[in-house]
């Protein structure tokens, strides 16, 4: 599939999405500074080819809780408006810079953490690193997260080795439409 119409793709999409999505922005950054001071979360993640970038998004839990990926952090540590912003997935909705900046896709592997060790390396091994990696994809809308890092490095290989732009917008249309869950809190 051609590489350059995907990121034609998510550059206009992430522009508009972006542009659609202003008042929100604005409205939960501000809101953010009453639930935690801080209502933007950048974080250093695995890049296409192991290329560290920082990852944006809203902040969901406590400016306090420790750096781990999400399946090992406490429930305890998620805000009330955190709850209602991983709900509604808006605390995605920043990720769109990373769209933008080309370091992310709308479609690819969730982006996970230098210190998920086992996963980088399952992932590796699979050759998923070798993409960029995406807001949404199969594993996310099958409910497959970070804590079965070989069963999420399959699904990750599985989309990537069946990609199409049919399925690059039914990814995005089914994580829209609620299916999937994303990364578990525990």
């Amino acid at each position: 599939m051609n590489s350059f119409l995907f990121r034609l793709l998510d550059f206009i999409a992430a522009f508009f999405g972006l542009l659609l999505t202003a008042p929100v922005l604005l409205i939960v950054t501000v809101l953010g500074y009453f639930d935690t001071g801080s209502p933007i979360f950048m974080q250093q993640r695995v890049g296409k080819n192991k290329k560290p970038f920082t990852l944006i998004k809203f902040r969901t839990m406590s400016v306090d809780t420790q750096s781990v990926a999400s399946h090992l952090a406490s429930t305890a540590s998620i805000t009330k408006m955190g709850a209602f912003l991983r709900k509604t997935k808006i605390d995605e909705l920043p990720q769109l810079i990373n769209v933008l900046k080309g370091e992310m896709s709308l479609v690819g592997p969730r982006p996970c953490l230098f210190n998920q060790e086992e996963l980088i390396a399952a992932r590796e091994a699979r050759g998923v690193l070798d993409v960029l990696p995406g807001i949404t994809g199969l594993a996310q809308v099958n409910e497959i997260d970070m804590s079965t890092p070989e069963l999420l490095s399959e699904w990750d290989e599985k989309m990537i080795k069946t990609f199409s732009l049919r399925a690059y917008f039914r990814y995005i249309l089914m994580t829209a439409t609620g299916k999937g869950s994303g990364d578990r809190v525990s």
